[in-house]
């Protein structure tokens, strides 16, 4: 017993010393031609160290998330307002109001209810789970913004986990392959239409600039149709191949209806837990109706009202919904910390000028505008938005894709297009959405393992479609 446990705590004094490692290696080694200051380098650097921290586990995750502020201390990279105001994020919020949320489900009993009818109703088979999951994100994330999505979708899924008796995500490979199948369809399913995030909105203003005129939705998704396809086969395929057939999560039709069919009426309790959760879900899906006359009526903001709103009721027998000393102890709190983490990277990539050098990088390199330009420019903007946010990479990549294009006499419309493809695509690091998941127990090293090579398998199909789409479909050069 004690050999183990020497052998496990020199493992993870070694992946302790090997982050800081790679700080200084790419602090020391990367090229100062390319990266020329200090501070650039020092960024990668600093995603290095958290990358390998994340994946190697050798201290909490959320302790990984806060690198960025303890490096920046050292070696300014960035400035530090900036990076704090990361961890009190928009998002951060909205993921702080969905899990007090969500805790109000187990308080109430809601979660078992909602957690045997999605058995019910959908079944236990794995394949068919992951299917639902995914597709249900992916359609959801094409009109709505990908991280309300992923934060609403993820606790229900975790729910209907818990209640079967997987508690730990992280290992049962059943679990976190549901939870991986969420966070893919909900970082693809932004690439469907304009509307699925800020990045998509950030390429039209470009394109607009470009033509000189309003740029008109329908041309985005019909662009996209034949990518989103491929896509969402590649995904799919994927997920279902680490599925096999006859895996269930446990349990019979019989069974689930029996559980569900004893709980019988919603109590009040239950009744406020759904209400405040819907009603947050239904003012953030449906913004636009409303954010003329309430313009700071942000999801975020939404959810975190409900919230607010869940520790005022009282039950019938007097009991108050929630509490803060019961909400303190059951909130994920990771989860706020990982995702905060993550921006707070992408942040120092962005104001240190990697992400610019990286960007410049590509426009150095020896292209012709065919099959290799299309597969360069998908690599790079998927390879950084992995480290960095979509709607940084968009800012970044795309201006260089448009003078690089025009430098070589071509015409940038389609490979604005290309490059969306990579701006809205990754896998493999918890950053950005990817974290949401990780916070509610799925492992960072299940997710790069997996990650890595859909990547490679996304990068290699959207290559092909896209030159393609580029050699032999003459609409797809028009915005």
């Amino acid at each position: 017993m004690s050999t183990y446990y020497k052998k496990h705590n020199g493992v993870r004094v070694f992946n302790l010393i090997m982050g800081p490692v790679l700080f200084f290696a790419c602090l020391l080694l990367l090229p100062h031609s390319l990266f020329t200051t200090p501070a650039a380098r020092g960024a990668i650097g600093t995603v290095a160290w958290m990358a390998y921290w994340w994946v190697s586990g050798p201290i909490d995750f959320a302790i990984t998330g806060f690198l960025p502020i303890a490096v920046n201390a050292f070696l300014q990279m960035a400035d530090m307002s900036l990076v704090i105001a990361n961890y009190a994020d928009e998002i951060v919020l909205l993921l702080l109001g969905a899990s007090i949320l969500t805790v109000v489900w187990e308080m109430t009993g809601l979660d078992k209810r909602i957690a045997s009818w999605f058995l019910l109703f959908i079944g236990n088979s794995l394949r068919t789970q992951v299917v639902f999951w995914f597709l249900l994100t992916t359609i959801l994330s094409s009109v709505l913004p990908n991280a309300v999505v992923c934060a609403a979708i993820t606790p229900i899924a975790v729910s209907m986990l818990r209640y079967i008796g997987i508690e730990n995500v992280g290992e049962d490979n059943r679990g976190s392959m549901i939870l991986l199948t969420i966070a893919y369809g909900a970082g693809i399913g932004g690439l469907a239409t304009p509307l699925g995030g800020a990045m998509n909105l950030v390429t039209v203003s470009y394109m607009e600039n470009l033509t000189g005129h309003e740029y008109i939705y329908l041309h985005w998704v019909l662009r996209f149709l034949p990518i989103m396809v491929v896509l969402v086969a590649i995904n799919l395929i994927y997920l279902l191949f680490f599925c096999k057939k006859g895996v269930d999560l446990g349990g019979s039709k019989e069974y689930f209806e029996m559980q569900y069919k004893s709980m019988g009426k919603m109590k009040s309790g239950e009744k406020w837990a759904l209400g405040l959760f819907a009603v947050a879900a239904i003012l953030s899906f449906s913004r636009q109706l409303y954010q003329n006359a309430l313009p700071n009526m942000k999801p975020a903001y939404v959810f975190l009202i409900c919230a607010i709103i869940a520790f005022i009721v009282t039950k019938k027998d007097g009991t108050r919904l929630i509490d803060w000393k019961t909400a303190e102890k059951r909130v994920i709190w990771e989860l706020m910390y990982v995702y905060a983490g993550g921006l707070a990277a992408g942040t120092l990539i962005d104001k240190s000028g990697a992400a610019a050098a990286m960007g410049k990088a590509m426009g150095e390199m020896n292209m012709s505008g065919g099959f290799l330009t299309v597969l360069i420019i998908i690599t790079i903007t998927l390879l950084l938005s992995d480290i960095t946010s979509a709607t940084a990479t968009a800012g970044v990549a795309i201006p260089i894709v448009i003078n690089l294009m025009q430098g070589m006499g071509e015409n940038p419309i389609p490979y604005i297009y290309i490059a969306s493809i990579g701006i809205n695509v990754s896998y493999m690091l918890p950053t950005s959405i990817r974290a949401i998941p990780v916070g509610y127990g799925l492992k960072p090293k299940y997710m790069f393992k997996k990650g890595v090579v859909l990547s490679i398998l996304t990068i290699a199909g959207t290559s092909v479609v896209a030159w393609l789409m580029l050699k032999y479909w003459p609409a797809f050069s028009i915005a």
